[in-house]
């Protein structure tokens, strides 16, 4: 084979090798337009469903406004789903009382800057812990140090944990010193293990406020229904509680026959426990969850509703809550 033969070859093998290489590139570049393409098409099936679940969320508003206009926010709403087909998809929405729980911000009073410990939410906190099955020195142990996570001093609470309990550990950082604002932040509070976390969540909340939690007795659920036990001196079994609720009559009860009810006179409860309780609402809890095409939004809002009767957006989480 003659020297130009072998040039001609070995130009075409580079011919040849380049060819594959801009293939391999063009392939590439193909690969990530597509990639890209989907990328931004997902994007919007997402900002779509959210802008959906927005949507839900007024027609919520409106909903608990429209209650509360006629005197029905007593209780049988609490718990009820919808669903709405949407082009190419559907929303699923459910409301339930958000204040049917105990509010993990009422361990303390006062305003910002000035939290302190609250003695009743303090011995509400212990008596539900002790109810779901945590020994009572635990739950006080706990008690204190969610007080030290959230008052505005820094004195350490008999128990309890203050900057000095967290800075000293790996990745250390300091109390919040501020109202917590979803129950998940628990899980940075010393003693709040994942087994503790576990039996308090479905029962606490994290409203936007230092105040005991107002609890209407025609949405607490059976299954809620220590959350009655607990504001009494020496709280009431959890069966015993479970009874009281489970003999509500159909057209709910008023404040004063509720409190009028042998069980609840024999309990005792404290001034500041039996003001909590109410025949209506004012802490409204949304659940929205909209799927479209692959897309998927889920959200979580609280809404509150004034004396005047209106209804606004005061806490919005997206995503599963924890």
């Amino acid at each position: 084979m003659s020297r130009a033969d072998d040039e001609r070859g070995v130009a075409l093998l580079t011919v040849l090798l380049l060819v594959a290489v801009m293939a391999t590139l063009a392939a590439g570049v193909l690969e990530e337009i597509r990639f890209s393409i989907r990328r931004t098409a997902n994007a919007e099936a997402v900002g779509q469903a959210r802008w959906y679940a927005m949507g839900a969320e007024q027609l919520a508003r409106a909903q608990v406004a429209r209650l509360a206009a006629s005197g029905s926010v007593a209780g049988a709403w609490s718990g009820r789903g919808a669903s709405f087909p949407v082009e190419g998809g559907l929303i699923r929405a459910r409301i339930d009382d958000g204040a049917a729980c105990f509010n993990l911000n009422s361990v303390v009073a006062g305003a910002p800057d000035a939290y302190r410990r609250n003695d009743e939410g303090v011995r509400q906190f212990v008596n539900l812990a002790s109810a779901l099955g945590l020994r009572r020195r635990e739950g006080e142990m706990l008690a204190a140090a969610l007080v030290d996570w959230i008052d505005s001093d820094p004195l350490r609470e008999a128990s309890g944990a203050e900057d000095e309990s967290y800075g000293s550990a790996d990745g250390g950082y300091l109390t919040s010193g501020a109202l917590l604002a979803e129950p998940s932040e628990l899980r940075a509070v010393r003693g709040f293990t994942p087994e503790v976390y576990r039996r308090l969540r479905p029962f606490v909340c994290a409203l936007p406020a230092a105040q005991l939690s107002p609890l209407n007795i025609n949405t607490i659920p059976e299954e809620k229904a220590v959350l009655i036990g607990m504001l009494a001196p020496e709280p009431l079994p959890p069966e015993a509680a479970r009874r009281l609720i489970a003999a509500r009559p159909p057209q709910g009860w008023t404040r004063s026959d509720f409190l009028a009810l042998p069980a609840v006179i024999a309990a005792a409860l404290p001034a500041e426990a039996s003001g909590q309780l109410t025949d209506t609402s004012s802490w409204f809890r949304l659940e929205t969850e909209v799927t479209l095409g692959d897309a998927e939004a889920v959200a979580t809002s609280l809404l509150a509703r004034d004396a005047a009767g209106r209804v606004r957006v005061v806490a919005r989480r997206w995503g599963p809550e924890e």
